[in-house]
């Protein structure tokens, strides 16, 4: 059966853990407050993240922020408030702040202040130890959702989750897995693994992406399946080599019509647009619009 229990058991072992975070340092930026925080997320590492927040505001919609990739593993959570040469000014965190929301961001294994290990070397040592990097990716952002609904500062019916590239890949997966995710937003990440490998694409992407024998029990549009009937906005850019053109609309097909069937097309929206793997000014405008519709 397709589910989302069935999909986590293909990401490999998930220890158990007792969620919790540490305050390190908060800073008064003004109209909102950051927080610097040392999270436990998992059964291997400690885990640095960033929850920013407006002030006086007692519940706030949370955006759940995840980070790219881009091979530059000097930066991770940074990236909320400093944004990469392909994502638009002002930063993600600036910008969400300012219309309202709350947010919060991780570093991932392997970024930032988690550079102990090389993803190269995190890749083979979880497939040695019966789990996946991806995984394990996945399970430190369930977690932390998990902590951050603990906050009083957080509406926990109002979580949206959004990203850019392997942030894109995050948002969309861990919509898939987790129902407190109300709306997704993904830029430059509907790749549809088929398609991938139809047009000799998967070096594309790097190897932490791959779940061994996930074809077998998933396509790539059961995975994102299980987001409907819930809100998403997907962009894509036409020009983007990562999500062939090809597989952006096989998916959107598929999913329209998984939508219509759950009686709720108009919660599913996939834009293919002029640009190439990046965030565009027009993309920034759609996100900006979709969440303020909806969320």
């Amino acid at each position: 059966m397709k589910t989302p229990e069935a999909l986590k058991e293909l990401l490999g072992q998930c220890d158990e853990v007792t969620v919790s975070g540490k305050l390190l340092e908060q800073v008064d930026c003004g109209s909102y407050l950051v927080e610097s925080l040392q999270l436990t997320l998992n059964t291997l590492e400690t885990v640095p993240g960033i929850f920013a927040y407006p002030k006086g505001a007692r519940k706030s919609p949370l955006v759940l922020f995840n980070h790219s990739h881009g091979g530059d593993f000097l930066h991770g959570k940074s990236e909320l408030f400093h944004s990469a040469p392909y994502l638009q000014e002002p930063s993600f965190g600036e910008t969400l702040l300012k219309m309202g929301y709350a947010v919060a961001a991780i570093d991932h294994f392997s970024f930032g202040e988690r550079q102990g290990k090389a993803e190269n070397d995190l890749v083979k040592e979880f497939l040695l130890t019966g789990r996946t990097l991806w995984g394990m990716r996945l399970f430190d952002s369930q977690n932390f959702l998990t902590y951050l609904c603990q906050r009083p500062e957080v509406d926990t019916a109002r979580i949206a989750t959004i990203g850019m590239s392997m942030g894109g890949f995050m948002s969309w997966w861990l919509a898939s897995l987790d129902e407190r995710i109300k709306l997704c937003v993904d830029i430059a990440a509907q790749a549809s693994f088929e398609r991938l490998i139809a047009e000799r694409a998967l070096s594309h992407h790097g190897f932490y992406l791959y779940v061994p024998r996930l074809l077998q029990y998933f396509s790539t549009a059961e995975i994102q399946s299980l987001i409907a009937p819930r809100l998403r906005l997907s962009l894509s850019g036409k020009g983007d080599k990562l999500c062939p053109v090809s597989g952006v609309t096989q998916l959107q097909k598929a999913l329209q019509a998984v939508y219509v069937q759950k009686q709720a097309p108009e919660n599913f929206v996939s834009y293919s647009l002029t640009g190439g793997h990046q965030e565009t000014k027009e993309m920034r405008m759609l996100w900006q619009q979709f969440l303020q519709e909806h969320l």
